[in-house]
């Protein structure tokens, strides 16, 4: 599944990746498959997962039998009693070169069953090695859309500050008018005066606020700067939106029970555990081979040439070989501290599975609550906009004081701002859950959600 996922996003840049520069507008689909290609961490674990493939291969060749080929060749330089030979090629080549090549192959014949046991642990770091590039492929994702989004509430953020600056300009020149025909206490006119400059220190900390989003986006997506942003269609996530601010505890039950179905068999950190479990246990076993003999196999023949003899064949050896323990009191104490390594792992499984099932929950109620803050401040937004057009109508013809246009403005803010937060919260909410049951889409989860609810 990793590397048709690969493929498709190398697909998904050349075929948009242009667009990106040229028009400088981002999708979010794009920003994933940006972060994707640039994340050092998930290069990495790449590497790990080849590295593991590789050691599982080199203990398979080990199993197979060894082969040895050697030669040899010799000359003497001076005879038995001390006279120096013939230093001429001749001399030597006539009285005492010789030769030899041998050809020889080992085999282990038995080892106490522990290849086996070898064989099935070096597969599950392979597959472990496997889950972490899976767990960091999703995380990868999810901080795409994080910080996505973060930049995209940043902007909302800054445009609301930007008009509430506008409100304060307005009913500040509205206040020196009034203050030239005495229509107006300095304490109001001092208020207005206030109210502005406290409203351009919100707007540049908005400001301030967007550029750092934009700066880490960049980070994450390998670019110079941050491109514009696609905007979010915040009505496509409508229909469940109110299916689920609308919902009741059996339902929840419900769509908990089907999330945890399957995201406790697909979740990574979750595999990661049952197999390093199951790791530990395979561990025990391969401690008690130790008590096991090991024998051994091996043939050799060769072939030696001198001057005077000519080619002569050695004959063939095999020789049988056979190891025992006799230590067992150390066999006997890394059994015992490798039941304990399994204790622990076997305690790890159960601290992640009450782990996810926590984080799970929490996320569908934040769902839920998202859901429901959506839908309460759009209705708080409406109303605190009629009001502001009431007590601006009124301001302008003199009936309210620049106290009461801030009140209402501030009403305005932060209702526009719970606004926002809930519905990116809510999206932030369905990315999570995406990468907690490796889904591979929202609408794969959206599809879910609704079928729990028909």
């Amino acid at each position: 599944m990793k590397n048709v996922k690969k493929v498709l996003i190398v697909c998904l840049l050349f075929t948009s990746g242009f667009a990106v520069f040229a028009a400088e507008t981002i999708s979010l689909e794009q920003a994933r498959a940006l972060a994707l290609l640039n994340s050092r961490s998930l290069a990495r674990y790449n590497l790990a997962v080849q590295s593991n493939t590789l050691s599982e291969r080199l203990h398979r060749y080990s199993n197979m039998p060894s082969f040895s080929l050697g030669a040899s060749a010799s000359a003497s330089l001076w005879a038995r009693d001390g006279a120096p030979q013939g230093v001429t090629a001749q001399d030597i080549a006539a009285d005492s070169l010789s030769g030899s090549i041998s050809l020889g192959v080992s085999q282990r014949l038995w080892n106490g069953g522990r290849s086996a046991i070898l064989n099935a642990i070096n597969s599950m770091n392979t597959e472990i090695s496997r889950q972490d590039a899976l767990a960091e492929f999703y995380a990868v994702l999810n901080s795409t859309d994080i910080l996505f989004y973060a930049v995209l509430e940043a902007a909302a953020a800054l445009e609301t500050a930007e008009s509430s600056l506008a409100t304060a300009a307005l009913s500040l020149e509205m206040a020196e008018i009034r203050r030239e025909s005495g229509m107006i206490s300095p304490a109001a006119y001092l208020q207005a005066l206030a109210e502005k400059a406290a409203r351009e220190t919100a707007r540049n900390q908005s400001r301030r606020d967007l550029a750092v989003a934009n700066l880490r986006l960049a980070d994450l997506l390998g670019l110079a700067y941050t491109p514009r942003l696609e905007p979010v269609d915040f009505d496509e996530r409508e229909g469940l939106i109110v299916l689920l601010s609308a919902s009741d505890d059996d339902a929840l039950s419900r769509l908990y029970t089907v999330l945890w179905s399957q995201i406790q068999s697909r979740n990574p950190s979750m595999t990661r555990a049952a197999l390093n479990s199951l790791r530990s246990e395979r561990n025990v076993g391969l401690a008690r081979r130790d008590y096991s003999p090991t024998l051994s196999a091996s043939l050799g023949t060769g072939f030696s040439h001198t001057i005077d003899n000519g080619f002569t064949h050695s004959g063939g050896r095999l020789s049988l070989s056979a190891n025992f323990p006799v230590d067992v009191w150390v066999t006997a104490a890394n059994v015992q501290r490798q039941r304990i390594a399994s204790e622990q792992a076997a305690i790890d499984y159960q601290s992640a599975m009450i782990s996810l099932d926590i984080e799970l929950r929490t996320l569908i109620l934040d769902l839920v609550s998202n859901a429901g803050l959506i839908q309460s401040s759009r209705r708080a937004l409406d109303y605190a906009e009629s009001h502001f057009d009431l007590v601006l109508e009124l301001y302008r013809l003199a009936g309210n004081s620049p106290s009461d246009l801030s009140d209402a403005e501030t009403l305005v803010r932060n209702s526009r701002g719970q606004l926002s937060r809930s519905q990116f919260a809510f999206l932030t909410g369905l990315s999570r859950i995406r990468s907690l049951g490796v889904f591979d889409s929202d609408e794969e989860i959206i599809a879910l959600i609704f079928s729990v609810f028909e």
